[in-house]
């Protein structure tokens, strides 16, 4: 399968607008972003891209700034080779290493992740990601039930394992996701992952003691109900893959309303990462 790469220019001093772009790209199943010194490059499946819809969406940001872009059309064969080339390895706190095949181990860090870099989104490169991870540092694990919603690589499934989590359920609805999550699962020996391909549908009947959502604003709000179905009393949820202003009200109404209570948010240039309790 081939990717489009999209090459943005944003003729902006400030970081959310370009923000504001990434995150209607993300609405429209781009699923990979690199931050660069005019912009960022964008990355989508080339079957799924559909230029018109994508520049009516953003339209209406072009009359607050200035910004365009240019199209390259990436082989599946050559992905590896984009990812080997940008992907550097990153820490969190003294506590996470987040690294590739390719890079050395710091086995002085309590928790080091394994990543083989393909093209689901996912490394902890993104403020969504390393939010996320902090949250989990934050929190009690040991013999808890998980489910990751929008696993991505499996980052953060692979997080909750080496947490202490007894069972971790990772899906996505990408089959290069679910590929790569399962990949990266046995890259970190974190037997008790189990992988799925698809969305809300496919989520297993059992009840979670933690669901972790990093996706995007109009999915979480699709499928924060089936979250409350199967999350436990008392237990929390953690979601992320959207910004302060407007969308956090809108996800802490729409969570109220499901029961949910509002612990607490982090927040990383506009990007959010935020707790609720059931």
């Amino acid at each position: 399968m081939n990717y489009c790469e999209l090459i943005f220019t944003v003729d902006t001093v400030e970081e959310y607008q370009k923000d504001l772009l990434i995150n209607e790209l993300a609405a429209l199943e781009f699923d990979t972003f690199e931050e660069t010194d005019l912009g960022f490059k964008a990355y989508v499946p080339e079957s799924v891209f559909n230029q018109e819809l994508m520049d009516t969406q953003l339209e209406p940001y072009a009359a607050m700034f200035s910004f365009h872009y240019g199209i390259n059309i990436i082989p599946q064969k050559n992905w590896n080779e984009v990812w080997e080339g940008n992907f550097s390895p990153i820490q969190i706190q003294d506590k996470i290493f987040v690294r590739a095949t390719f890079h050395e181990p710091h086995p002085e860090f309590p928790y080091e992740i394994v990543i083989d870099p393909k093209m689901a989104f996912g490394t902890g490169h993104h403020q969504t990601t390393s939010m996320m991870l902090e949250l989990m540092l934050e929190n009690e694990y040991s013999y808890k039930n998980v489910l990751d919603m929008g696993c991505g690589t499996g980052i953060l499934a692979i997080m909750a394992s080496k947490l202490g989590a007894s069972a971790v359920t990772a899906i996505d609805y990408d089959p290069i996701c679910y590929d790569s999550t399962v990949e990266n699962s046995a890259l970190n020996n974190t037997a008790n992952i189990t992988a799925i391909c698809g969305s809300k549908e496919v989520i297993p009947d059992e009840q979670y003691d933690t669901i972790l959502a990093n996706i995007n604003r109009n999915i979480l709000l699709d499928q924060m109900e089936r979250y409350v179905e199967v999350l436990k009393p008392g237990g929390e949820i953690y979601f992320s893959g959207f910004y302060e202003s407007p969308d956090l009200e809108i996800i802490t109404e729409a969570a109220v309303k499901l029961g949910l209570k509002y612990v607490g948010h982090k927040k990383d240039k506009d990007w959010v990462a935020a707790k609720f309790l059931n």
